[in-house]
């Protein structure tokens, strides 16, 4: 109770999701990332209990280790099975899946399709840096075919994969990409994301300092742009034409957006209630298992 009787839950502060120490390298962009996620958070004011980060296999999914809330470390590429059935479980919980590029587009790269297609009420920020970063430098689904890595010393034989493009063409229903080296902006997009009612996508460019010397954070700086009001992200093709232009001007922002049914509307037995608050028929169990 407050100050003028009134019950309210306290005011959510940076401090609550506490400070850890990480095993990332100096410099990396998973820090700007962490940070700006705590910002969101804060500018939401959803408290750590409210919520649940689910992650995979990589540098990028140690970030919700490094913060109070709660937590699923799940395999390589198979973050987003498990976030979609805690949402589909629990609609109330803020639902948020971190993981790298290579763990998002790669390993789970059918998952990631299929959550477009689901329209799942979740939010997953795709840590983009071109490249597996705990596994000592390979080439990633998102590595471009001119750069050079210790195991790909010509560079990748295949073309690099482009999600947003792949997104926006499936119509997903929230779709915006940030940069780890502007904090305040990446903060924004991740509030958008999250206030947004369907799976929203954020694909979120950082400099590795140890395994990409192409695309530093210098480079980014040079040649990132935040789109303005001129842009309708509305306009499918709008946003399919900046994404596909002079790949030395890269947009960061909301880039495409549309409101279409999330997947829980669609089962009849979850429309009186959520299953989380349902007790268990233990004689109909008995007798499903006893059909083994």
């Amino acid at each position: 109770m407050n100050a003028s009787g009134d019950r309210r839950d306290p005011e959510v502060r940076l401090e609550d999701f506490g400070d850890f120490e990480t095993a990332w390298c100096p410099g990396c962009g998973n820090f700007g990332i962490l940070a700006a996620v705590k910002r969101a958070l804060v500018e939401l004011q959803i408290a750590p209990h409210q919520l649940l980060f689910v992650s995979g296999i990589g540098q990028a999914a140690k970030s919700p280790h490094y913060l109070r809330a709660n937590l699923f470390n799940g395999l390589h590429g198979r973050a987003l099975p498990v976030a979609t059935g805690a949402k589909l479980a629990n609609p109330e919980l803020v639902v948020l899946v971190q993981s790298g590029d290579g763990c998002s587009y790669g390993e789970g790269g059918n998952h990631f399709l299929a959550a477009i297609r689901r329209n799942i009420d979740l939010t997953l920020l795709a840590h983009d840096n071109r490249v597996y970063g705990l596994t000592k430098g390979q080439a990633s689904p998102t590595s471009p075919r001119q750069m050079q890595t210790k195991a790909q010393p010509g560079g990748p034989t295949s073309e690099a994969f482009d999600p947003l493009a792949v997104a926006v063409t499936m119509h997903a229903s929230f779709v915006a990409r940030g940069f780890a080296g502007r904090q305040a902006h990446l903060a924004g997009l991740i509030a958008a994301a999250v206030r947004h009612r369907g799976f929203a996508l954020v694909d979120i460019l950082q400099p590795c300092v140890s395994y990409n010397r192409i695309h530093t954070h210098r480079w980014y700086e040079e040649r990132c742009y935040e789109l303005d009001g001129s842009h309708d992200p509305t306009d499918r093709d709008a946003a399919r034409a900046r994404i596909e232009s002079n790949q030395e001007r890269i947009p960061l922002g909301i880039l495409y957006r549309n409101e279409r049914p999330v997947l829980r509307e669609r089962f009849p037995a979850l429309q009186s209630g959520p299953l989380v608050g349902r007790s268990v028929d233990r004689a109909a169990l008995a007798e499903i298992v006893a059909g083994f």
